[in-house]
């Protein structure tokens, strides 16, 4: 016999039995402390050290009973799982609707507004007002150039919004169309041109959608001189421009013309290219996976 208490040994195996459950229920460093204090032959529901990270008060025993320990083993339950805490889901979906009124989708807002303000001064006294027009084209001038900018600033300071992907393509279609119809309706620009144009775009956008599961048709720059060449040719054509000008005018728009068929043309190229290599990429995927 050794002399040792009844109570003394069964509260040390006691201990050891509650450092094996903490060891087991908690992680981290309530774990650590637990065995720590099992060693030492502490008595299990012992206040545990600082250095725990754990509020005091019996933090073996609810280890032992699989309760879960609030404070810092929160986290690192969350983490051992591949989840993060609901609280930084929370906060992040809160940065990102934050993030939506940034000064590039409020480019984007401007040049929606003005698409019913140009509409107003360009069919105002008739629509053949020379100061009318003028209005007019200044609305329209300042779309085109908020059109250069949001997209500059979106992608500089990474302030790309799913509302700026949906809204800024919306509002270059619509101030374009907006002006194209309100021309072919003055009888200054033939319908068959609005239809090219228009027909090209809301054509393009659809295919876009179509092949996405595939990738992302990038911008061309034959698309970019398109866009310029269009811009500046129906903006010369809501100023009431005569002789030269109206000449002038008339070339410009050939070639806007042209840039839309042949680009629009390149677009369905690429698109067909993208759709077989996405086909092709998901075929061989799945052949090695059955492999």
């Amino acid at each position: 016999m050794t002399g040792v208490p009844a109570s003394a040994a069964g509260g040390s195996s006691g201990a050891r039995r509650a450092a094996a459950s903490a060891s087991t229920a908690v992680p981290g460093k309530v774990a650590e402390a637990a065995a720590a204090r099992s060693a030492d032959g502490g008595a299990p529901g012992a206040a545990p050290s600082a250095s725990s990270g754990v509020p005091h008060g019996g933090t073996a025993g609810a280890a032992a009973a699989g309760e879960a320990v609030p404070g810092e083993d929160a986290g690192l339950d969350a983490q051992d799982d591949g989840k993060a805490p609901r609280g930084a889901k929370i906060a992040a979906a809160a940065v990102n609707q934050a993030s939506v009124w940034n000064i590039a989708n409020l480019l984007t807002m401007l040049r929606l507004v003005l698409v019913p303000a140009f509409v107003v001064l360009m069919l105002a006294d008739g629509g053949y007002d020379p100061a009318w027009r003028s209005l007019a084209w200044a609305a329209f001038a300042i779309a085109m150039i908020t059109d250069l900018f949001d997209g500059h600033l979106a992608r500089t300071y990474n302030l790309v919004t799913d509302f700026g992907k949906i809204a800024d393509p919306i509002a270059d279609k619509a101030i374009m169309g907006a002006a194209l119809i309100c021309l072919s309706g003055l009888g200054d620009l033939p319908w068959w041109v609005t239809g090219i144009i228009l027909g090209r775009e809301l054509g393009i956008t659809l295919l876009r959608f179509l092949v996405i599961r595939y990738g992302v048709i990038p911008a061309s720059r034959g698309g970019k001189l398109k866009t310029l060449t269009q811009g500046v040719a129906v903006g010369m054509y809501v100023l009431a421009l005569t002789g030269w000008l109206a000449t002038l005018r008339w070339w410009v728009m050939a070639a806007a013309v042209v840039l839309t068929v042949v680009t629009g043309l390149d677009y369905v190229k690429q698109a067909i290219v993208l759709r077989r290599q996405g086909i092709a990429e998901r075929k061989a995927a799945l052949e090695e996976k059955e492999a």
